[in-house]
């Protein structure tokens, strides 16, 4: 059994504080950036005392990474034996990267991770979780011969993970929920569309 994470009182620290916490910090920073996230506006936000967030991180940056980590999760590659399928599992898990509960921490990322070296590595995990499962799915199809042997995987992905990044991206705020509804009808369109030009003929 794995021992309860304490602060450092040597108290026994409340999981649901540390989510609470984590969801208002990432939250905080998808809104406003790093320049605007500060311990105060998250305490607010969590509705906890400053002195609760001090007890577990030193600072904003250790905080942020925290949050970032508990809620920023890394692209799975999924081999449902289609590469189809396996497209569209992509597509979606990145959909949901940028338009779920966190999207707009995700988003705020790219933006920030040059200027916090603190966070830039939990950006390169998300872009290197991706860019490893892609390829896998590429060259699983090619090797099951869905996919011509000369297909190019860097343009194929280029297609996909382009096509749904610029669809979130160009989504304006006030229609986020709209398009994070239809974006599972999303992703099996741009794939389709995609493989219509790329699949092997039989």
């Amino acid at each position: 059994m794995s021992a309860t994470p304490h602060g450092p009182s040597g108290r026994p620290r409340d999981p649901e504080v540390d989510a609470r916490i984590t969801r208002a910090a990432a939250e905080v920073f998808g809104e406003n950036g790093w320049h605007r996230f500060t311990i105060d506006t998250v305490a607010r936000r969590a509705g906890v005392g400053k002195a609760s967030i001090y007890l577990r991180w030193p600072n904003k940056e250790a905080l942020l990474a925290a949050a970032l980590a508990a809620r920023l999760n890394g692209i799975e590659d999924i081999d449902t034996g289609s590469v189809r399928d396996d497209l569209i599992s992509l597509a979606r898990q990145i959909q949901r990267s940028y338009l779920g509960e966190s999207g707009r921490a995700a988003l705020q990322l790219r933006v920030d991770a040059q200027r916090v070296p603190e966070v830039q590595d939990h950006l390169h995990r998300l872009q290197e979780s991706q860019v490893l499962a892609a390829r896998a799915i590429v060259r699983r199809a090619i090797a099951r011969r869905e996919l011509h042997p000369q297909t190019s995987v860097t343009l194929l992905l280029d297609c996909v993970c382009g096509g749904v990044m610029n669809h979130v991206l160009a989504t304006p705020p006030h229609l986020r929920d709209q398009v994070a509804a239809g974006a599972d009808d999303y992703a099996a369109a741009l794939v389709d569309f995609v493989l219509a030009s790329t699949q092997s003929k039989p």
